[in-house]
């Protein structure tokens, strides 16, 4: 008798069921195949690589909090609760700042689900985000500043290498204290970025949004001490401002600059980020307009003003006091 046979049809894999599943393979609607998708999004619209970054991290820490708790992991049966234990956790391992950081990223991934018709309605609609602590960050003064400065002036024994170190490092710090431009911002200048004859920079802030910011006589002194000597370096024909004996100075080359030369001043750990909060005292101090004050410093909206102005606001108040004398009036 003939044997039976069987029949396949043109559309059926005469495999099936012996191929163990592939390893790639995800439900359509579940998060680790949706996270891709926004990340692109955010790309396609031009987003800062930081922030992609940031919102990156903030969603696979998310992913992976749900996948090791058992929660779901399939967009349309992640619920309010489910967030909200994610964030309790960021809570109990790392600052009120950073579950703020978790808390926005994830606001914005789940409005793109909801744009995209993965969703109906956001877990997060009635969700409220973690409060954060105001911080009140240390500035420097006219005496801490000095020091800083003299720390970078060429001693008569220097070498060329430590030469042009001291007047790299004394334009760099002078442009941070005299613009109140971010580290990024100060450290992503090109040489075109700078124009020293009208004394100021373009600089790209968050956002991508560029501004001008000007500077003065002695800033320009130095820009132009360092030009001279960078002029004449090996590696002149790079087209980034700052650079060294490798290559162009990174954001962590300057974090580790500055530290030396404060702690040559005397001025124990000084941080980047000290020079933008001065910055914004002493404008405010010296009657400057908040109005002008958030066009220089790139800020949209007038809470930045209150979160820079406050780590000096007590001072700022005594001064006006004394100024004003109303005591003594009457």
């Amino acid at each position: 008798m003939t044997p039976a046979t069987t029949t396949v049809e043109a559309d059926q894999d005469p495999d099936e069921g012996r191929r163990s599943p592939s390893p790639w393979a995800v439900e359509v609607d579940d998060l680790a195949a949706l996270i891709p998708d926004w990340l692109r999004s955010l790309r396609a619209q031009n987003k800062a690589k930081a922030t992609i970054e940031s919102y990156s991290q903030s969603a696979s820490q998310f992913l992976a909090f749900l996948q090791r708790s058992g929660m779901p992991t399939r967009v349309s049966h992640i619920r309010r609760e489910h967030v909200e234990t994610f964030i309790e956790d960021v809570l109990g391992r790392w600052s009120p700042a950073t579950a703020n950081g978790r808390y926005r990223a994830l606001r914005r991934l789940f409005a793109f689900l909801e744009e995209e018709g993965e969703i109906t309605t956001s877990p997060m609609a009635k969700m409220h985000p973690p409060s954060i602590p105001e911080p009140v960050t240390a500035v420097l003064s006219d005496d801490d500043l000095r020091a800083l400065f003299r720390s970078c002036e060429v001693r008569k024994d220097d070498d060329d290498t430590k030469r042009f170190a001291a007047r790299r490092d004394m334009a760099m710090l002078r442009l941070l204290a005299d613009t109140g431009c971010r580290a990024g911002e100060i450290i992503g200048l090109k040489v075109e970025d700078v124009d020293r004859e009208a004394q100021v920079i373009f600089v790209t802030g968050k956002g991508s949004r560029p501004r001008v910011s000007p500077y003065g006589p002695r800033t320009a002194q130095a820009i132009d001490r360092y030009m001279r000597l960078r002029g004449r370096h090996r590696l002149a024909s790079l087209p980034d401002l700052w650079i060294g004996l490798r290559g162009r100075i990174t954001d962590a080359g300057l974090r580790q600059n500055l530290a030396r030369r404060s702690e040559e001043a005397g001025l124990g750990r000084v941080h980047p980020h000290m020079f933008r909060h001065t910055y914004a005292h002493r404008w405010l101090s010296q009657g400057g307009t908040e109005g002008d004050l958030m066009k220089l410093a790139g800020w949209r909206t007038r809470s930045m003003i209150d979160r820079y102005g406050a780590s000096a606001a007590v001072e700022r108040a005594h001064d006006a006091y004394r100024r004003m004398g109303l005591g003594d009036e009457v």
